[in-house]
Parts: C-alpha cells; sequence; structure tokens
C-alpha cells in the first residue's frame, strides 16, 4: 500500500503522524511511504532521517495526497485539503466531526473512507488512540493554568502551590478520565489544592487512593460545580464523550461566580467545549477575557511540545495503521477496534453521534469490499460477511 504524510497545516501545529523511525516500520513490509518535505521539522525530524529510514520525499502536499492509499495525518483536514479527498482514499487522523459539521460534509461527498483516532476503542471500551494526547494536554493543563494565573500573562496573581502562610491555588477539575486525571497529578504536584468531580464514583474512588496532596472528589453536579467555581482560581474542563460534542457543565449564568482574574482552561474545546463561553483559539493567540475571567481554548494543546506528543502519538498508532497497511480495506470491516474507528465510508456516516443517519461500517463497505465478497455475503448478515473476510 502507498502510505501518504503530508505535513500538518493547521495553525501553529508542528506535530507529525509518523516519526522516521515509525516510517521504517512500514517501509520493511514492503510498503511505500511517501513524505511531504518538512512534514518533520516541527518535531525536530530532518528530511534525511525519513530519507534514510525509506521514506520516499516529495516537494508537494499535494503529489502526497495524489500518491497514497492511505493518508496518516495528526489534524482533521483544513478546508483548503478538502479538494484533496477523493473515493476510496483511506483517511486515518484526529476528526471530532461531532464539532464540525463541514467537515463531514466534505468526507461523505468525496466518499472517504475516514477512521478517526478518538473514536478507536479496545476491547475494555477504552480509546487507545486518544489516551497519549489526553495525557500530555492533562499535563500541559496545568503548566498554562500555573502560567496563566500570573498577573502579567492575565490572572490574578496566584501562585499554584502558594507559601507557608498563605493558600495555594484552587483548581476545579470536570471530569475524572485521563486529562482531568494527569491536570490533577501535575496540578497537585505544583502544590495547589484541586477539586476533582465526575459523575463515575468508582473513578472518584480510584483516583482518591493514587493521586498524593491536597485532593477532594465530588460528584458532578449543576450545585457542587457552582459552589466549587466560587473559590476557584482556575478551572479545567475535562469531560469528553467518545464521538459526540460535549455536554455544558459551566453556562453564562454561572461564569460571574468565579473570582476576577481566574483562568478557565477548557481540553474538551475541539468537541464543543464544556464551559459555554470558550471557544477556539490557537497558541498564538491563545487567550480572551469575558467577564473578567481569562479563557484559554486551544484545541491542539499538545502541539505546543510537538517532539513529545508526535512520539507519543505514533507509539499508540502505529500498531492500528500497519494493520491497516497490512490489511487493506477488510480489516476495517472485520476488526472490532478499527470499524468502531470509521466514521464514514463510501459515502455513508458510519458512527452513531453524529446526529445524522448512518449505517454499520461492515455494511457501508460492502460495496467497496464487493470483488472479495461471494453473493452470499454480499447480501447476508455481518457474520456472514464476517466469515469470509476472515478468509482474507
Amino acid at each position: 500500500m502507498n502510505i501518504g504524510i503530508p505535513a500538518e497545516i493547521k495553525r501553529d501545529e508542528r506535530r507529525v503522524s509518523l516519526p522516521p523511525v515509525a516510517v521504517g516500520d512500514f517501509a520493511q513490509r514492503g510498503h511505500r511511504v511517501y513524505v511531504q518535505r518538512g512534514a518533520g521539522l516541527g518535531s525536530g525530524f530532518p528530511d534525511s532521517e525519513y530519507a534514510s529510514h525509506g521514506a520516499t520525499l516529495l516537494a508537494s502536499a499535494d503529489e502526497v495526497w495524489e500518491g497514497a492509499d492511505l493518508v496518516i495525518k495528526v489534524k482533521e483536514p483544513q478546508p483548503s485539503e478538502y479538494d484533496c479527498l477523493r473515493p476510496g482514499l483511506i483517511l486515518f487522523t484526529y476528526l471530532h466531526l461531532a464539532a464540525d459539521e463541514a467537515l463531514t460534509r466534505a468526507l461523505l461527498d468525496n466518499r472517504v473512507i475516514a477512521v478517526a483516532y478518538e473514536t478507536v476503542s479496545d476491547a475494555r471500551g477504552r480509546l487507545p488512540l486518544l489516551e497519549p494526547m489526553s495525557e500530555v494536554a492533562g499535563r500541559m493543563a496545568a503548566q498554562v493554568i500555573a502560567h496563566h494565573l500570573e498577573a502579567p500573562h492575565g490572572g490574578r496573581g496566584v501562585l499554584m502551590g502558594g507559601v507557608p502562610g498563605v493558600a495555594p491555588a484552587h483548581v476545579v477539575i470536570l471530569g475524572a478520565g485521563t486529562v482531568g486525571a494527569n491536570a490533577a497529578k501535575i496540578a497537585l504536584g505544583m502544590g495547589a489544592r484541586v477539586s476533582l468531580l465526575d459523575i463515575n464514583l468508582e473513578r472518584l474512588r480510584s483516583l482518591s487512593e493514587v493521586l498524593t496532596g491536597n485532593l477532594t472528589t465530588l460528584y458532578s453536579t449543576r450545585h457542587n460545580i457552582a459552589e466549587s467555581l466560587r473559590s476557584a482560581d482556575a478551572l479545567i474542563g475535562c469531560v469528553l464523550i467518545a464521538g459526540a460534542k460535549a455536554p455544558l457543565l459551566v453556562t453564562r449564568d454561572m461564569l460571574p461566580l468565579m473570582p476576577s482574574g481566574s483562568v478557565i482552561v477548557d481540553v474538551a474545546v475541539d468537541q464543543g467545549g464544556c464551559v459555554e463561553t470558550t471557544r477556539p483559539t490557537s497558541h498564538s493567540d491563545p487567550t480572551y477575557t469575558i467577564d473578567d475571567v481569562l479563557h484559554y481554548g486551544v484545541p491542539n494543546m499538545p502541539g505546543a511540545v510537538p517532539r513529545t506528543s508526535s512520539l507519543a502519538l505514533a507509539n499508540a498508532t502505529l500498531p492500528y495503521a500497519l494493520a491497516i497497511a497490512n490489511g487493506g480495506l477488510s480489516v476495517l470491516a472485520k476488526d472490532p477496534a478499527l470499524s468502531a474507528g470509521v466514521n464514514t465510508a463510501a459515502g455513508h456516516c458510519t458512527h452513531p453521534a453524529f446526529g445524522l443517519d448512518y449505517v454499520e461500517p461492515w455494511r457501508a463497505l460492502q460495496p467497496v469490499l464487493a470483488p472479495v465478497l461471494p453473493r452470499q455475503a454480499r447480501e447476508g448478515s455481518l457474520q456472514a460477511v464476517s466469515e469470509v473476510l476472515a478468509a482474507h
């Protein structure tokens, strides 16, 4: 299979989907990897390293898209890349379609087989390709808060850990998943007082046993959120529903509850945000103020530490990308983890969370797989299709 690695063009995005050593894994298995010149420079990977691991370097993004059967990216295609989409192309990247109707339509209209990192799930229901960037974003969120609480950066002049005789910062974290747990770990390590809210009591019990420091766990209700906001120096929004828009937990009328100069970091902004007043920003212009509360809404936070992020992402995505390259379209239909990641295929929406009519991935892919499916499988059940695919 021909693999394409174009340079990321989203504003302030410096990550690359595959480092040179990962490209070597594809080349060793007989795949041809096209890498756009300069694609890895933002992460510290020069073209010479890609060439030494077997990549074919191409001058333009158009050449990479045109020559690839499978395009592996970090971020969703930008509007200027929509013309590169075409029927039968397999796209493997973060998509977050629930918050992007225009991209969803572009993928459907161009009949792209789009596999989203954030909805690939394992046998235990976890999201293994979202986890590494969630870890980075959670740890960064605490650093961002510490920075922006400083008065020269717009905050109320509070030190995260305080000093003897002066209270530390109070950090409220909504969501105790991977992002929230990592944010809490770093904030606690800085000496902050942390209130962690979630509706999963078992998760709160578990984290209360493993996290050390000034931690309070609370069941997430509107009342508990509102009471926590009254003394919050900072709020981190970490709520995720796989493939769907984030629920609004902090509404516009709750914002005045927060002290003047407090900081909000909404990590869920790429899924619509869990704070009503947050909107996407950028690394070069990350903040704005509403009701004297500083808002930070950068949707690609891990892009600020591109080398760490690129390596961590590739550690997680590589086995799945190799499976697609080695198994082709059939693996997308028969592998439960990758099948869960298929968001669009052959002009159909194949994920239930977008509010659109959808079909199961295996059914949407049947026409594409027709050459290897006998009639009884094409017209039959998932079991019939799976049995045939298992033999290929």
